[in-house]
């Protein structure tokens, strides 16, 4: 599983999870790969996609 953060270049392209600090999916966003992962709403989260 790839965890990224916010700014951080999309390694594929897919449905990423935003996931709080607290390990709870808190939404979804899709990203093309080499684009940067989006600003989240919530503090200290990430982003994770399977594979």
């Amino acid at each position: 599983m790839d965890k990224l953060t916010s700014g951080k270049i999309a390694p594929k392209t897919g449905e990423y999870n935003i996931v709080s600090s607290k390990g709870k999916v808190v939404g979804s966003v899709r990203v093309k790969k080499g684009n940067r992962m989006p600003p989240t709403r919530h503090a200290n989260s990430h982003f994770e996609i399977d594979g």
